[in-house]
């Protein structure tokens, strides 16, 4: 699977807004800075975690950027979703949707595990906890075997 750079972005600014003791909006500058996020980029970004019923923005003095559901409630999938869309796709669609011939269908059932493997850890990270510096144990039990360090 590759990050992308927009999810990456969405992930380090709600981190960034969920970590805020206060909870008072931020402004997209701020963020930006902050996380050294290209404040154009972060622009559609926040655009389309706002569209996803993640942040909410707010006009005025105060004005800025924040939470538009409690951070405990929002899991990593959910952003990924938000800003790149499904979690596995093959050429554009979603793995059940993917046809093959019969020497190849095999095939759709590694995109589908693929896919419930990725979701088993998105699905249990929430922004709050990424806030927090706090993961789930079956997670965080994923990156103890050394294996999980080493690049393949």
């Amino acid at each position: 699977m590759r990050v992308s750079a927009k999810s990456d972005y969405a992930l380090r600014a709600l981190i960034e807004m969920a970590g805020r003791a206060d909870g008072k909006a931020v402004s997209a500058e701020e963020l930006g800075r902050l996380q050294e996020i290209p404040h154009g980029f972060l622009q559609a970004i926040l655009a389309d975690l706002r569209r996803a019923g993640i942040v909410m923005s707010q006009r005025g003095q105060s004005g800025g950027w924040r939470m538009g559901r409690p951070a405990a409630d929002v899991s990593v999938a959910d952003v990924i979703r938000a800003v790149d869309g499904p979690l596995v796709s093959v050429y554009g669609l979603r793995p059940e949707a993917v046809s093959y011939n019969e020497s190849a269908e095999v095939l759709q059932y590694v995109w589908i595990a693929a896919r419930r493997s990725l979701r088993e850890v998105f699905e249990q990270v929430t922004i709050q906890g990424l806030a927090d510096g706090q993961l789930p144990d079956a997670v965080t039990a994923r990156t103890a075997d050394e294996d999980a360090w080493q690049p393949h």
